[in-house]
């Protein structure tokens, strides 16, 4: 789904008015859109604040509030910035129906943590699309009110389309803006929000599907949803069966790096692979297939090319093979090469090629290439003082393979494509070993008939998801989650793409 700049949005907005739709009308729909995915984002009920400026984000941020508490069961409250004759008329008309249902309490001062009851969630409804600079008192104030709950009071902060501060053509924060944990963006992507350096303000990005606002067109900068893919969204036919999941072949582990070679044969099976062979090196068979899933068929090997002994639909090749000596080295370069299935190239086999002569040359339509941001770095030096989206964007222009740059907000892309974001994930997945989980799962998802393109797109998306839903049990936190926590969850994030639920 394409992301639209600020001027784009208004222009729509602008549209539907002049169909005869009512602000109040747009309002509604969008408010209450607001308050059904901060629910779902958020399943533990607890106290919701929302701050509140004097447009219609303060309106949308009352609707929303609304919802919480009558469909969730939140216990509701307000902070506002400027007194109800200040305000927007449809928003101070919002204010007014809640309060004569004495539905809400508005506080005169910052929430005390120790009165809270549940999760402590802040709606960011201080300024819309229409902020322009640095937040100007009493505004700014709020803001940092926001900011100290966040830090020292364990609330978390959802914002109303745009964290207030931030532009959403660029993606800067002016000084003093609202730090967000999720963003919820309203009707349609806005494009600034999707940039690499916006995330540690952005926090993660949900979509909030609004049908009067919502853009069907398509642009250079994309949001992966399940609304803009079909890979995964149907039911398997009943008569289903594991020749019909696909068989994934993984290349993958060494005496240093058995982990890797487990959690990527368990992010196979966990993403709905058929048949899943791990290839090891012999010296390490016994001690990898002590640890893999009962469901993995564990083969020791002495070079890369016996991997194609057997036939399969998908490879993947790279995770934790370590360093690698001249013979191993000549043979996977080989492998990547000359094998015309489906293929992930990460982690060592990406390193490899960036030392050879061949380079990024090896690499052909049928490739997915996984790098985080050192071993794209490797891959093409030249390319690392250039803003992530833009370099995403040369590289592909000198290869036909599918691109997932791996980071807080992952790029997925190939050449005349456009660069799809993945808008899922959490801090939480910074631990060794998410890679080699995300590695298998495209890996099943490539096996299962997916492109290239849909199948590195789903997995970013469904490995990210899967680490959110981990982190809303109360058993994880940002520092204990690991990868083999997250895979547990891969099916419960397949079956929200299924219902296009986040």
């Amino acid at each position: 789904m394409a992301a639209v700049t600020g001027a784009e949005m208004r222009s729509l907005e602008l549209a539907v008015i002049q169909a005869g739709h009512s602000e109040e009308k747009l309002l509604d729909a969008a408010g209450k859109a607001l308050g059904v995915a901060i629910g779902r984002h958020f399943p533990h009920p607890g106290t919701a604040i929302g701050y509140l400026g004097k447009g219609h984000n303060a309106g949308d941020t009352l609707v929303a509030l609304r919802v919480l508490l009558d469909r969730f069961g939140w216990k509701i409250s307000v902070r506002n910035a400027f007194p109800s004759h200040e305000l927007a008329p449809l928003t101070a008309k919002k204010m007014a129906e809640m309060a004569e249902m004495g539905e809400l309490a508005c506080l005169c001062d910052a929430p005390c943590p120790l009165e809270i009851d549940g999760p402590l969630i802040l709606l960011d409804g201080l300024v819309g699309l229409r902020g322009d600079g640095p937040l100007r008192e009493p505004l700014a104030k709020l803001a940092a009110e926001m900011e100290w709950l966040r830090q020292y009071a364990g609330a978390r902060v959802a914002a109303v389309d745009v964290p207030s501060g931030v532009d959403p053509d660029s993606g800067i924060a002016a000084p003093g803006a609202v730090v967000a944990d999720a963003t919820f963006m309203i009707g349609n992507a806005k494009v600034g929000l999707l940039f690499g350096h916006a995330a540690s303000v952005t926090g993660a990005l949900v979509l909030v599907e609004v049908d009067l606002l919502t853009s069907s067109n398509h642009g250079k900068y994309e949001l992966i949803t399940p609304r803009g893919f079909t890979l995964g969204r149907g039911p398997r036919v009943f008569d289903f069966h594991k020749g019909m999941a696909g068989r994934v072949s993984i290349l993958a582990g060494s005496e240093c790096y058995t982990g890797a070679a487990v959690l990527a044969a368990k992010g196979a099976i966990c993403g709905g692979a058929g048949l899943v062979t791990l290839w090891v090196p012999k010296a390490v068979q016994h001690l990898v297939a002590a640890k893999s899933p009962a469901e993995a068929i564990v083969r020791g090997v002495d070079h890369p090319l016996e991997v194609l002994s057997l036939p399969c639909d998908a490879l993947v090749v790279g995770c934790g093979l370590g360093e690698l000596d001249s013979v191993w080295t000549s043979e996977l370069l080989e492998l990547i090469g000359q094998t015309a299935c489906p293929m992930v190239v990460d982690a060592d086999a990406l390193n490899v090629v960036a030392r050879s002569a061949l380079g990024i040359g090896i690499f052909s339509a049928n490739h997915v290439l996984t790098p985080h941001p050192g071993e794209f770095a490797r891959l093409t030096p030249d390319l690392i003082d250039l803003p992530r989206e833009e370099a995403a964007r040369r590289l592909v222009e000198r290869t036909p393979a599918t691109l997932l740059l791996k980071g807080c907000r992952s790029i997925v892309t190939r050449h005349g494509q456009p660069l799809w974001s993945n808008p899922t994930g959490t801090p939480a997945m910074a631990t060794g070993g998410q890679g080699d989980l995300l590695a298998g799962v495209i890996g099943a998802f490539l096996a299962s008939g997916g492109s290239t393109i849909e199948a590195a797109a789903l997995a970013a998306w469904v490995c990210g998801r899967a680490a959110e839903i981990a982190m809303n049990q109360r058993d994880f936190s940002e520092e204990s989650l690991t990868p083999t926590d997250s895979s547990s969850f891969i099916g419960a994030a397949l079956r929200d793409w299924k219902g296009a639920i986040r």
